[in-house]
């Protein structure tokens, strides 16, 4: 079986790696170099916790031919931290308690990321259409919006 070469932007360092025909980019994140942050859930695009950007845009790694990103920039929640120093959307899901299991989280965060990169203060409509294709069995969905509303410096208080 022939391998491809394919080289990209890895969470703003260069990466190479060589692909089989049809492998998709979780398995060469995971196996091929060592990124554990996008995580195998459903490995049919329906749970949203294989989430990575691609040139800004969220998508499901494990829909993905790997072969797709020559030359392109992939973001996973690896990159999110710089150092010790946690990224906004990380701080905000601790201090929300938004995470249970984790197991939804890198995609939540991805997800959430590319929202406010291009929206800095989304509206709860916003967030919740922007978080919609990943599925989250823990908490209930309301303490991820409210985390990703307060990193975009919007407290949220909901009533009832």
């Amino acid at each position: 079986m022939a391998k491809t070469p394919v080289q990209f932007s890895l969470n703003g360092s260069s990466a190479a790696v060589f692909v089989d025909d049809a492998q998709n980019l979780l398995d060469v994140l995971r196996r091929g170099v060592g990124d554990l942050t996008p995580k195998y859930g459903c490995g049919q695009g329906t749970c949203g916790s294989c989430t990575v950007l691609i040139d800004g845009e969220p998508h499901l790694s494990c829909l993905t031919l790997a072969e797709t990103v020559e030359g392109r920039s992939v973001e996973t929640t690896n990159g999110l931290a710089a150092g010790p120093k946690l990224h906004a959307l990380q701080e905000a899901l601790m201090e929300n308690f938004a995470a249970q299991c984790g197991y939804c989280t890198p995609g939540m965060l991805m997800a959430a990321k590319a929202l406010l990169d291009r929206t800095p203060r989304p509206s709860r409509e916003e967030v919740i259409e922007a978080i919609s294709g990943n599925i989250c069995r823990c908490t209930g969905y309301d303490p991820i919006i409210d985390a990703i509303m307060a990193a975009s410096g919007q407290a949220t208080r909901r009533t009832g």
